[in-house]
């Protein structure tokens, strides 16, 4: 088992940088996928980026495509979402989520994770 914990949010202006992290407790952080979902006031969750468990691949939502990216350190049980040109509209709380790596669901899907942590804010003014 693994239990995420995210760190990292704040409060920036339009077109600057964040860096959140997700340390995960356990031993075996390097057998799961890991991804990034954020939730926005009065919206339901969305799918941001995700990671496979030896970051062969990534995927990203459209609307954050060549902004944002993902990355792993296994031997330091983090994951990491580098957000570059951000937005107003990135403000919501940010979830990391762990899935066991043989999971046959697409990486978007928020059912398939079983681990998740409990969430940073980023709030970005314009």
């Amino acid at each position: 088992q693994v239990q995420p914990v995210e760190s990292g949010g704040g409060l920036v202006q339009a077109g600057a940088s964040l860096r959140l992290s997700c340390a995960a407790s356990g031993r075996t952080f390097s057998w799961y996928d890991m991804s990034w979902f954020r939730q926005a006031p009065g919206k339901e969750r969305e799918f941001v980026a995700a990671i496979t468990w030896n970051s062969g691949s990534t995927y990203f939502v459209d609307s954050v495509k060549g902004r944002f990216t993902i990355s792993r350190d296994n031997h330091k049980n983090t994951v990491y979402l580098q957000m570059n040109s951000l937005k107003p509209e990135d403000t919501a709380v940010y979830y990391c989520a762990a899935r066991w790596r043989g999971s046959y669901s697409t990486s978007n899907d928020s059912s398939s994770y079983g681990y998740w942590g409990q969430g940073t804010q980023v709030t970005v003014s314009s």
